[in-house]
């Protein structure tokens, strides 16, 4: 990141540490150089360092141009005004249009097929937005976006406000893990295959994106630890999980499925904030009924915030003198890194709960009971049951005599705080 940069229009240089810029003649500055580059002369901001001709930037070694752009940045817990180098304009190569092509193709096959409204490279009716794929169906009206090049965050975030604002729910399929589409907007991640596979009508799976809501009481029956102190703590937990690490293990949803159930409703798109880091916002797929369990448990004005860094939040000047230097690439605490995955299996949006929660509503799927045929033996002989009788409480996984005639589904204790609840 660099304190400063120069204005090619004005010929001026740019404090960025300083609230007035070290221009207060021009009180519209700040306003003007961060504006979005495609609305601005991509080379309006340079490089203190290139225009000094201090000897050749790093960034022209890094597929970067001397041009920048100015944006908020956290730094040592402020928010602070930072310039970046833009990257080379970045062409699609011909495997990157070939995927593109043949995933477009794929998605508008599979929805005319369950016959969904199709449009191609649809235009708004205010000619701002112009969508890969449109399908409509009962639920909602999905713009399909497959990105197969490199993309910045900033436009992620433009193209999907707009699409909201033409009543169009976005979604960016990948199949890299360090896309900037990832929890910037609703997302999905596939596999990384070449076009022939993509275009075939065999399977793709969602490798990222699509979670489940998992909620368990936390106790030394439990298959999943205390996510909070890894011993069992006896509170309710819940948050989302990817298919693979749900108890017991979901089904992995294909492309093709969602295709259909994103337009159809079955699968909602939910944005979630993460209770310990409040500025981080993970954007997911939910089924229907998992996704109404999510608001009847926690509300929705946990799940309606988008900003990834608070607009509101003010910035802070620290007044230092103008910095010529470029740190790109430098080593040391300016180090530069190749970009980070940004896609993980995680869990994201976990709570906890004193109590049961929601009058003991049940959770969709049972927890299983893990036990060898002697363990049954021994427990059934507690229960004084048959030991195939014996199962898990729907809640605490604790067993309990639970396939007999007129047997419970949960066990005292889970069913004595849920009264108290």
């Amino acid at each position: 990141m660099a304190k400063g940069v120069f204005h090619t229009g004005y010929e001026i240089e740019i404090n960025l540490t300083r609230q007035d810029l070290g221009h207060p003649d021009r009180p519209d500055l700040l306003l003007e150089i961060t504006q979005p580059v495609d609305q601005r002369p991509r080379d309006l901001l340079q490089c203190l360092k290139d225009r000094e001709g201090q000897g050749r930037c790093q960034c022209a070694l890094a597929d970067k141009t001397p041009w920048m752009f100015i944006r908020r940045q956290r730094v040592g817990g402020k928010v602070v005004w930072t310039a970046a180098h833009l990257p080379i304009t970045h062409t699609a190569t011909p495997v990157e249009s070939e995927k593109h092509k043949a995933m477009k193709e794929r998605i508008a096959r599979i929805a005319s097929v369950h016959g969904l409204d199709v449009q191609t490279e649809a235009r708004s009716a205010d000619g701002r937005v112009v969508t890969d794929v449109l399908v409509t169906g009962a639920g909602a009206s999905v713009g399909w976006e497959a990105q197969y090049s490199p993309i910045s965050a900033g436009t992620v975030w433009r193209r999907s406000a707009r699409a909201r604002e033409n009543q169009i729910r976005p979604l960016w399929v990948t199949a890299d893990d360090s896309s900037a589409v990832i929890d910037r907007a609703p997302w999905a991640r596939v596999d990384n295959v070449p076009w022939q596979r993509i275009a075939s009508p065999l399977a793709m799976i969602i490798r990222g994106g699509v979670r489940h809501l998992q909620i368990w009481k936390c106790t030394p029956a439990s298959e999943r630890p205390c996510p909070r102190t890894g011993q069992a703590c006896g509170k309710w937990h819940y948050g989302w999980f990817v298919p693979a690490l749900c108890l017991p293990q979901e089904r992995a949803t294909s492309l093709d499925e969602l295709i259909v159930t994103s337009a159809d409703g079955e699968h909602a798109a939910l944005r979630v904030r993460d209770s310990e880091d409040p500025k981080r916002i993970s954007h997911l797929w939910a089924l229907k009924s998992d996704a109404h369990r999510w608001y009847e448990l926690h509300g929705k004005a946990n799940t309606v915030s988008e900003a990834d860094l608070d607009d509101e939040e003010q910035v802070t000047y620290t007044d230092e003198e103008l910095d010529t230097s470029c740190r790109y690439g430098e080593r040391g605490f300016y180090t530069s890194s190749p970009r980070p995955r940004r896609g993980t299996s995680a869990v994201t949006g976990l709570y906890t709960l004193d109590a049961a929660p929601d009058r003991l509503r049940l959770p969709s799927r049972p927890v299983q009971l893990r036990l060898s045929e002697q363990q049954r033996r021994t427990i059934a002989a507690e229960l004084r049951c048959p030991p195939w009788e014996v199962g898990p409480c729907s809640l605490c996984a604790q067993p309990i005599h639970r396939y007999g005639p007129n047997s419970p589904l949960v066990c005292n204790a889970c069913r004595t705080s849920a009264s108290a609840s």
